[in-house]
């Protein structure tokens, strides 16, 4: 009998192949106590969990083929580094210690005090780092309660062309699922900002995720169809529907393949509208990527990782420096450098003095705001954004700003900045353009005063769209209302665009709207000239953009904007897709 599951789309794509369940048990993690003369060979045993899943860690990047992707050894290592840091071995320890619990228990108690970390924080990018801490977890818990190895991770394992059904998928795992050459994955949970998707998407896997209770309507060795474009799984499909499938299949991969001909090509509309397409970077390593899809630059580097995991701020030099390698690595290309948008939620381990709990740290301090509260956090990293400015084309970007007076403090402190340096003899360029992301719907409606006092805007569509229809996108429970074709969260992208073109300065989006091909026309015919995206998704939207006619998206575009029917959206936005202006 056929059947149709319907989940998120993580990373496109047409897979077909038979399934393979991959069954991590659900692991019983029971509380006991020990005797005093039991507590130190209870840490014995904890360290060494901890020290066999380093071994299988290190073992796994050893057989990473060589070519492969810097970031996909990246992901590897930040899972290394975790098992180094003292939150999975002093402070377990001290649980065992104070306690006198198993390490089984004490390794549970600290794994829910990190996940609470992570699930308020507001970033979705950085919330779903939580899946980080499970992954690493549930390696320790596995080795301290002897489960042998899954049958992937095994090397002599035949699973080329299958199809993975999985609760869930860490990075480590889709790197070996990738060696046995996987045809595509199915998981119970995650979405579309987790490592795991991204990775993914970078690989070229098809992948569906949110798809619950997967593994109880999907057997072993059962074919289905899994279609990483509209986030669909089919079973039992007749051989008209399959040769249908195989067709989209061949159609896609020589589409992809062609794509690599854009790599050098201008970036200029049907009817001669030039439009810049940058890249979206987190880790040193995505900047091979940039010069690899012939980005005209990066749109935003997210600094927020040089905070995490350590006790202290990073001080000036190294911010300076981190910095300093990337622009070398650019030759020349554009670097928009965000300041950090964290909030105190974000860094357990720092010292920020006085903050309260906050009930709903969302709407609270973070971001700008914090480091206007933080001058030990912010100086250094301004200071070391001014005169890195020296070295290359830089940007400087402030994330969520709701009022103009802080755009006014931030120049403050950068005039006070440069007016030092150029008593000390500091080189710095002076005419560092500084930007401002439109992420709160104030700020979007206020775009043309934000527009008088910055050089550039970005809109931040992830934040944007869910403080503009009031969810959590990440709530399954209201995960639905996050539409980025809402005419209300429209009409905050244009009025932000025709506020930039009046003011006469440029207009970017750097969120996940930007980067998805569905909406890459609508943007187009909303007056959008510069897209910052994954370096995975840079050559598709470039190819969409050179097959368009600016003129006929913008007469859809405005129809959008004014028609809230939800089936005539789907019609017009049917119809820029396809072309059929």
């Amino acid at each position: 009998m056929s059947f149709s599951l319907h989940g998120v789309a993580i990373s496109r794509g047409i897979a077909i192949g038979r399934v393979h369940i991959v069954e991590r048990n659900q692991l019983d993690i029971a509380e006991y106590h020990l005797e005093v003369g039991e507590v130190d060979a209870e840490i014995e045993r904890l360290h060494a969990a901890v020290a066999l899943a380093k071994h299988h860690l290190r073992e796994i990047r050893a057989h990473i083929p060589s070519g492969t992707p810097a970031e996909i050894v990246a992901f590897i290592d930040t899972h290394m580094l975790m098992l180094d840091d003292a939150a999975f071995n002093d402070e377990p320890a001290r649980i065992i210690r104070d306690n006198r619990v198993n390490a089984e228990w004490a390794v549970k108690l600290q794994r829910d005090s990190l996940i609470a970390v992570f699930e308020e924080m507001e970033d979705p990018y950085l919330r779903t780092r939580k899946d980080d801490v499970d992954h690493v977890v549930d390696r320790i818990f596995r080795n301290l309660l002897r489960h042998p190895p899954l049958r992937h991770e095994l090397p002599d394992q035949k699973l080329k062309g299958m199809i993975i059904i999985a609760r869930d998928l860490a990075p480590t795992d889709l790197v070996l699922l990738q060696h046995h050459g996987v045809a595509g994955f199915v998981t119970e949970f995650g979405g579309p900002t987790s490592h795991t998707a991204i990775l993914a998407r970078s690989l070229g896997i098809p992948g569906v995720a949110g798809l619950h209770h997967a593994r109880r309507y999907i057997q072993e060795e059962e074919t289905i169809i899994v279609d990483g474009d509209d986030g669909v799984v089919l079973g039992g499909a007749d051989e008209r529907v399959l040769l249908q499938y195989r067709k989209r299949q061949a159609e896609r991969l020589s589409y992809v393949e062609s794509l690599q001909v854009l790599r050098d090509a201008p970036t200029v509309t049907l009817d001669g509208r030039v439009i810049h397409l940058y890249a979206n970077v987190e880790l040193a390593e995505d900047f091979k990527s940039v010069r690899e899809v012939g980005a005209d630059g990066v749109g935003l580097y997210r600094t927020e990782f040089l905070f995490l995991n350590r006790s202290t701020y990073p001080d000036e030099d190294e911010h300076f420096n981190t910095y300093r390698q990337m622009i070398d690595a650019l030759g020349g290309l554009p670097f928009t450098i965000r300041t950090a948008d964290l909030g105190a939620d974000k860094m357990p381990d720092v010292g920020v003095a006085n903050i309260p709990f906050a009930a709903n740290p969302a709407l609270g301090l973070r971001a700008i705001r914090l480091c206007l509260r933080e001058p030990s956090l912010f100086w250094p990293q301004l200071r070391a954004i001014i005169r890195v400015s020296a070295f290359g084309p830089v940007r400087m970007m402030i994330p969520m700003l709701s009022s103009v007076d802080e755009v006014h403090q931030v120049l403050d402190i950068v005039g006070t900045i440069r007016n030092e340096f150029t008593r000390r003899g500091i080189a710095f360029d002076p005419n560092m353009p500084i930007g401002g992301m439109i992420e709160v719907p104030a700020a979007a409606i206020c775009a043309d005063v934000f527009a008088r006092h910055l050089d550039f805007l970005s809109i931040g569509t992830n934040d944007l769209i869910q403080y503009a229809v009031a969810i959590d996108r990440v709530n399954n429970e209201v995960s639905y209302l996050y539409d980025p074709l809402n005419p209300g969260v429209l009409r905050l992208v244009s009025t932000t665009i025709g506020a930039g073109r009046s003011a006469g300065i440029p207009v970017a989006m750097c969120g996940e709207m930007a980067g998805d091909v569905r909406y890459t026309r609508l943007l187009l015919g909303l007056g959008l000239t510069e897209f910052s995206v994954h370096p995975a998704a840079l050559l598709e939207i470039k190819h969409i953009v050179t097959h368009t006619d600016v003129r006929h998206a913008e007469t859809l575009a405005e129809e959008f904007l004014s028609d809230s029917r939800l089936e005539r959206r789907r019609e017009l936005l049917q119809a820029l897709e396809t072309g059929a202006l």
